[in-house]
């Protein structure tokens, strides 16, 4: 016994000494608390990385439908501001066109107008000097008439004769104007 004691007091004074007993039960209880980690805990980790994944991989996936949803409102947006800067460029050129047309056409109403009123004021000046012709015609006729009747010494009361003397007298004068 003395051997045993010996062991058991040798044992317990050397620390690199090996507790057999304490070694396979601390492994037996490693082994549970391994085996209770792996069959309870490592399925949740798998589980909620699993579902973190899942949630990154759909955010991402969401993140470029949206990318693409607003890529083609962009596009969209630039085509419906083309086609605006487009037709607003074709309104003011229609605009323009207009206004030249307008102004094209209020020239001709004023050179018509110009025209007409020239037009009637020739007319005006001709009926004037015709008038005024006539009643000249008349005076000198009669100035003539009065100047002759005292050369010649008789009445020229004679309204042909007096016509034909007034004609012949305004012809001489006209011939000798030119």
């Amino acid at each position: 016994m003395h051997t045993t004691l010996m062991a058991a007091t040798e044992s317990a004074d050397n620390p690199l000494a090996v507790n057999w007993a304490e070694l396979v039960l601390s492994l037996i209880v490693f082994g549970l608390v391994l085996w209770g980690i792996a069959k309870l805990v490592v399925p949740n980790f798998e589980k909620a990385y699993a579902e973190r994944t899942k949630t990154i991989e759909g955010g991402i996936e969401e993140a470029r439908a949206a990318q693409k949803e607003a890529q083609e409102a962009l596009e969209k947006y630039n085509a419906q501001l083309a086609d605006a800067r487009h037709e607003a460029s074709r309104i003011r050129e229609d605009a323009k066109q207009q206004g030249a047309a307008i102004i094209a056409e209020m020239r001709e109403q004023a050179q018509e107008e110009a025209e007409r009123i020239r037009s009637s004021a020739q007319t005006q000046i001709e009926a004037e000097r015709a008038q005024v012709v006539a009643q000249l015609r008349g005076e000198i006729g009669a100035m003539a008439t009065d100047l002759a009747s005292r050369i010649v010494g008789e009445s020229l009361e004679d309204e042909a004769r007096q016509n034909r003397t007034v004609e012949r007298f305004i012809a001489e004068i006209e011939g000798s104007d030119n």
